[in-house]
């Protein structure tokens, strides 16, 4: 089968490496012959087939420089043979040879097609045929080398894949050996089949591949085989696999492109290279798929890895996303949803935290801006079984009810109307539910397993930490800017303190000269420019008092509404839309300073023109003033993470307490505080104050209950 004997470049190649493959391979059969008990039952076997080898790589040298192709297909089918016993000895070690009765029909056909093709290269050496008919013979005879190679392969991953466990660590390294021989031969008769021609640059090669046997018998028979186990990693594995699907759809391009050459008649050309650019075309959009990487992603986790997730590389990536910290770092709470949205592949997500009654809100998104998530997100009513068991749901199954009947999970409405919403995944801080992350679905969605539920849970404790830990650190801050403020009101007070010494001194004098008429003008001076240093104070401060509440009476809370109106001195601006006659419980005083703060604020956001509006109404067991405006309104992050935050103001000058202590002085009455705003449209404030009557209820009730005590 041989083009041509010159001794070219690829030739002279060819004969050093089938020279060193003879030499390495006999070397290891002397070597193992003494050892061959380390391959149990198949040792003999394994070195009469390394001396056959040997033999074919010596003829194969012989073939390349001199016309003796019989001797190199002999040798060639010699060597087959020898290694289907090997095969058939390494099944007989762990008994499989009786239990698999396939085994041997497919061993004893292999070896008639080898024999076959020996009678036929026998043939074809001893006539003399014609150029056709020679044609005809090379192609039997690749087809027949095909036959075995393929043959060979299968029985090789059968070996090794049908083995038990304990087993396969003995049969690795003879499978990897005999997989790269065949595999080389199948490559090289693929091509000489598909050429028509024998390749002689590839066959030049082939002493590689008994280098490649050599080296893998070696480790096999060695002692310490077990820590020269190769373990690729999933990167390694996922872009390998990635590199043979495309070079087997490469493979198979080009086949079916030369099938449609043959078969084309004389639209041959037209028709390949139509294929050919449909094909390519369908390459380049299914290939860079995110859809396609993911479902490879997942097939070679559950195949190739005994776990799905490689814990390291996923740890040390949650490491790099919660711990970043530079000029373009997300906030925390985007981060936290990056962090487990990165473990599942999903491409979105959401964080809710709990507000002060309970429920969980909105506190932060990933990757999903245009899920419309309600004020009250997820009630206080359905999370106890995320906090006692840390229980990971998936939506899928409360969609479908399949949930166990221990856990009693009870999804609010708009998380199984919106189909993205996949799963749960709750954050729990000593047995206490500091946030939930919601994520969204992936390209290619599955079911969970316990090694998901195993990561989750831990990453969901990780992240619990870090929110509380930075709440925690939020609340540091928050104190030490009361102090500061406590530090200035001191300065403040001094200067009140001054002023007030002036006025004694002025009080004194005033009795001894209040008659003589340059007094009276220093007096006027001093007394203007205290005042003015008093009122620039009083500017100030008058909007914020001390936060605390003296005592709850019952009030009208349309006198105290029309109270807060009169405050502004008839600002047309201002407008008293609806008012009810009700009856609360509350400080009237510090009532009043509440919506004289949310009023001016109103103002403060709105045009000159632009009118702000009060109402009162019963809501309920409260009485509901509304605050509305159609200023500028906030954004949900402003609301959520700086409104109601001590110190963080917008306005120049301010102190940046003023909605901080409205909200305390309403809860002081038992009350809320809430607020809806939308960028560009305004903002509603919503203040809560319990009716009178409700109070009364409530403190009879605990008399009652006291008396029976």
């Amino acid at each position: 089968m041989n083009a041509g004997h010159s001794f070219d470049m690829w030739t002279t190649a060819g004969v050093i490496f089938d020279l060193t493959g003879a030499i390495a391979v006999a070397s290891l059969a002397l070597w193992l012959w003494p050892r061959r008990d380390r391959f149990a039952g198949a040792g003999t076997a394994v070195c009469v087939a390394l001396f056959v080898t040997a033999g074919w790589c010596v003829a194969t040298a012989a073939a390349a420089t001199a016309e003796a192709p019989f001797f190199a297909s002999f040798a060639e089918s010699a060597r087959n043979l020898a290694w289907l016993v090997v095969i058939y000895r390494l099944f007989a070690s762990d008994g499989r040879h009786s239990s698999l009765a396939p085994i041997r029909p497919v061993i004893f056909a292999l070896g008639f097609v080898e024999l076959l093709h020996l009678g036929m290269t026998l043939a074809v050496a001893r006539l003399m045929i014609a150029a056709g008919l020679a044609n005809v013979g090379f192609e039997i005879d690749v087809m027949l080398r095909l036959l075995v190679t393929i043959g060979g392969l299968v029985l090789v991953h059968n070996l090794y894949a049908g083995a038990p466990r304990e087993m396969r660590p003995a049969l690795r390294w003879p499978a990897v050996g005999l997989a790269v021989l065949w595999s080389f031969d199948l490559n090289l008769y693929t091509i000489a089949y598909l050429g028509r021609t024998w390749p002689g640059e590839i066959v030049a090669l082939r002493g590689i591949a008994a280098l490649v046997l050599v080296a893998c018998l070696t480790i096999a028979a060695s002692r310490n085989r077990d820590e020269l186990r190769l373990k690729p990693s999933r990167a390694v594995t996922f872009q390998t696999f990635s590199l043979l699907v495309i070079g087997a759809y490469l493979v198979a391009m080009v086949v079916v492109a030369q099938w449609l050459s043959y078969a084309g008649g004389d639209f041959a050309r037209l028709i390949e290279m139509a294929f050919l650019t449909l094909a390519s075309a369908i390459a380049l959009v299914v290939l860079p798929s995110r859809r396609v990487r993911n479902w490879l992603k997942v097939i070679l986790a559950k195949h190739f890895f005994q776990h799905r997730y490689d814990y390291r590389e996923e740890w040390l990536r949650f490491t790099r996303t919660i711990g970043k910290n530079d000029d373009e770092t997300l906030p925390l709470g985007e981060r936290v949803v990056q962090s487990v949205a990165d473990i599942t592949d999903s491409p979105g997500g959401l964080l809710l935290t709990p507000d002060d009654g309970g429920d969980l809100t909105l506190a932060s998104r990933w990757n999903w801006a245009d899920i419309a998530v309600p004020a009250s997100a997820y009630p206080l009513s359905g999370l106890s079984v995320f906090e006692q068991v840390s229980y990971i749901a998936d939506l899928d199954d409360l969609r479908e009810g399949s949930v166990p009947a221990d856990f009693d999970v009870v999804a609010p409405e708009w998380l199984l109307q919106e189909k993205r919403a996949w799963a749960l995944v709750p954050l729990v801080h000593y047995e206490r539910l500091v946030g939930m992350v919601v994520l969204a679905r992936p390209p290619v969605a599955r079911k969970f397993d316990w090694e998901d539920f195993d990561l989750l849970r831990v990453i969901g404790q990780q992240l619990a930490s870090y929110l509380a830990e930075n709440a925690s650190q939020e609340a540091l801050a928050e104190s030490s800017h009361f102090e500061d403020f406590h530090r200035r009101i001191a300065f403040v007070m001094h200067d009140i303190k001054n002023l007030a010494s002036q006025f004694s001194l002025l009080a004194r004098n005033a009795e001894l000269h209040a008659d003589k008429a340059e007094f009276r003008a220093d007096m006027l001076v001093t007394l203007r420019n205290s005042s003015d240093k008093l009122n620039a104070l009083l500017a100030r401060l008058s909007r914020y008092g001390t936060g605390a509440v003296d005592r709850l009476e019952s009030v009208r809370a349309a006198d105290v509404a029309q109270a807060a109106i009169g405050r502004f001195n008839g600002n047309p601006q201002i407008v008293l839309a609806e008012t009810q006659d009700l009856a609360i419980t509350a400080n009237r005083h510090s009532l009043e300073q509440v919506l004289v703060h949310l009023i001016q604020n109103g103002i403060d956001a709105s045009q000159p023109e632009a009118p702000v509006f009060l109402t009162l109404s019963a809501d309920g067991l409260n009485a509901r003033f509304e605050v509305i405006d159609s200023g500028t309104g906030m954004s949900a992050e402003f609301v959520r993470n700086r409104l109601f935050k001590p110190f963080v103001s917008t306005k120049s000058g301010g102190f940046g307490i003023g909605a901080f202590e409205a909200r305390e002085l309403v809860k002081g009455m038992k009350g809320r505080l809430d607020v809806e705003s939308r960028e560009g449209l305004g903002s509603r404030f919503i203040v809560r104050i319990p009716l009178a009557a409700a109070t009364e209820m409530y403190l009879n009730s605990t008399y009652k209950d006291q008396k029976v005590a």
